[in-house]
């Protein structure tokens, strides 16, 4: 494997995404090629890290794909790097609920043998800093702490005083971030604005980042931590389905409206023999000629009810297209823009349901079934995937529902929608953790590779 360091911290809102981004930009612009991942199912922190690095953002959640999978996944995305950088989620050993830690960023950690670089927002504390250090490198002494970034400090002496408390456990600080609050990033009720959709500010605010890392940390410090633990010979994860003679052309949505996608789901597309092609709901007037296939990722469509609703050119093409059959697979967002509206603005009009926004969050991993045959799942096939959303449907079930699962009250849920070629569901799922559903939805496009629709039935 290649050279590698894994940003957590005790919390969330310590300052990893702001680190992590940093030090990937500051070590790209040092000449080294970086690899850039995110521990857990967030699509918006990898945006940022494709930014800082100029390479896919991909994400590591041994929930999604099995724990199996997380070294060959990292080996695949480090191809052609010389160090990778892993930002974690939440607080250093917060996983999955419920289990004793899958999922977290020390679980990763763990699988990947890498060091962990451990972020401190210093506000409000400073001999303390020792005992919350010695807490943690205590509690699980196989993860490897390996060194501290200080954030948030306030003066000359409180760095001082904070790195007093580092000596007095033997930990190095790394680096020394001031309190500032030009490094940040633009949020929103999901947390962080996409990197797509903020444009030319976001590039400002990664370049601010960058500077601000490359003054403050000492990078030979950090490369010293990444190559401090043994290489590992590791095979890197590649799809392993069946493809398809033909080419199918699938249409992908993406534009700032649906950036909610794994750098994998497009890899096993054309790994199962498909051609790509992205369509920008609020811009593209239809679907690309020839197309056979349509995928509807997640995103932010709530953000941008108003323009999706103005292109109708579009919004009738990909219902007409759903109407003939063809295969649609949609995720949260995608679900949403298939509704008849959404906080009353038109949409597609392909699923009997209205969207529109609440105050609550629904956020969590799902052990799924599937309820109907659809071009990605035939019944029973069983998937986790994971909620993230405050949008709500405002209508009961009038076609079979997309997956069945056990809510956390233990009582049953039906959730999604299975109508003729449409998957419609808030589940968000990794096509690496089941690239074969990817591979039966592209062996679903064939009978539509002509334009023909022959009423295909999914077994």
């Amino acid at each position: 494997m290649v050279n590698r360091l894994v940003v957590a911290a005790p919390a969330s809102g310590s300052g990893k995404t702001t680190v992590a981004t940093g030090l990937m930009a500051a070590l790209r612009r040092a000449g080294s090629r970086v690899a850039p991942f995110k521990v857990g199912p967030d699509y918006i922190d990898p945006g940022y890290h494709s930014l800082a690095t100029g390479k896919p953002g991909r994400n590591l959640d041994p929930v999604m794909v099995g724990e199996n999978r997380i070294p060959g996944l990292f080996a695949h995305g480090s191809k052609g790097c010389d160090i990778a950088v892993v930002e974690g989620v939440m607080g250093l050993f917060d996983g999955r609920v419920d289990t004793a830690g899958v999922g977290s960023t020390a679980h990763v950690a763990k699988l990947i043998n890498a060091p962990v670089l451990f972020v401190v927002d210093a506000r409000g504390q400073s001999r303390s800093l020792a005992a919350l250090l010695h807490g943690f490198r205590g509690y699980d002494p196989t993860v490897r702490l390996g060194g501290v970034i200080l954030n948030q400090v306030g003066s000359e002496r409180h760095e001082q005083v904070l790195r007093s408390a580092c000596d007095e456990v033997g930990l190095d600080v790394l680096g020394v971030l001031p309190r500032d609050p030009q490094f940040s990033l633009p949020s929103r009720h999901l947390g962080l604005v996409t990197a797509a959709e903020h444009g030319s500010e976001a590039v400002r605010a990664v370049d601010a980042i960058a500077a601000a890392v490359a003054k403050h940390v000492d990078l030979d410090a950090v490369r010293r931590l990444a190559s401090s633990v043994p290489a590992m010979a590791v095979a890197a994860w590649e799809p392993q389905v069946e493809p398809v003679t033909d080419e199918p052309l699938i249409a992908v949505a993406g534009g700032a409206a649906f950036t909610f996608g794994y750098a994998e789901h497009v890899e096993v597309l054309k790994a199962a023999g498909a051609a790509v092609a992205v369509v920008d709901p609020l811009n593209d007037e239809d679907l690309p000629p020839g197309t056979a296939g349509l995928v509807l990722p997640g995103g932010f469509p709530e953000q941008h009810a108003e323009a999706l609703s103005a292109n109708a050119k579009l919004r009738e093409a990909v219902a007409r297209f759903a109407r003939s059959g063809a295969p649609v697979h949609a995720e949260c967002g995608g679900l949403l823009y298939l509704a008849r509206s959404l906080d009353g603005h038109p949409m597609c009009g392909v699923l009997d349901a209205e969207g529109f926004m609440t105050p609550k969050l629904t956020l969590g991993y799902r052990d799924a079934v599937a309820s109907a045959s659809s071009p990605l799942h035939p019944p029973g096939s069983r998937v986790t995937g994971h909620e993230f959303h405050r949008t709500q449907l405002s209508t009961p079930h009038s076609t079979p529902p997309a997956w069945h699962w056990r809510g956390v009250d233990s009582r049953p849920v039906a959730e999604g929608f299975v109508a003729g070629g449409v998957h419609a569901s808030y589940l968000h799922t990794h096509p690496a953790g089941d690239p074969e559903a990817v591979a039966r939805f592209v062996r679903a496009c064939h009978p539509f590779v002509a334009g023909a629709a022959d009423g295909t039935v999914f077994a």
